[in-house]
């Protein structure tokens, strides 16, 4: 029995399948799209690495680099693996001609970016409060 080839990429149609080639333009988009969730992925990696690596510590609250930025790597590299994923999922429903699939990356962001305004804000209040006068 012959195994899948891996030289074959996952979002390729599938003739068998009923899958077709779809408009280039289509598939030009898609991989716009995804590129541009990579770019979106490296800013969180090096916003992340630069709080914890040049931002100065803060006053009283010397893990608030680290639990500002540690929580941005992570969602960068969260959001390039969902962004391939998607690419993926949306390459295939383009072959097969079907409504592209919704992606979680608005709503990943938006809980991100929340949550960490909420954490930056706590950390310079607790700094605020253990600076001396």
């Amino acid at each position: 029995m012959v195994g899948p080839d891996p030289s074959r990429d996952p979002a390729d149609g599938d003739p068998a399948a009923g899958e077709h080639e779809p408009d280039a333009r289509y598939t030009f988009a898609n991989e716009r799209t995804f590129l541009a969730w990579t770019r979106t992925a490296l800013a969180f990696i090096v916003a992340g690495l630069a709080i914890v690596q040049l931002l100065p510590p803060f006053p009283g609250v010397p893990w608030g680099r680290h639990v500002l930025g540690v929580p941005l790597i992570v969602i960068g590299a969260v959001i390039t693996t969902v962004s391939y994923s998607q690419w993926v999922r949306s390459q295939r429903a383009l072959r097969r001609g079907e409504p592209l699939p919704r992606s979680l990356l608005p709503l990943i962001l938006v809980i991100t970016i929340t949550a960490i305004a909420v954490i930056a804000a706590v950390v310079v209040l607790l700094s605020a409060l253990g600076r001396p006068r």
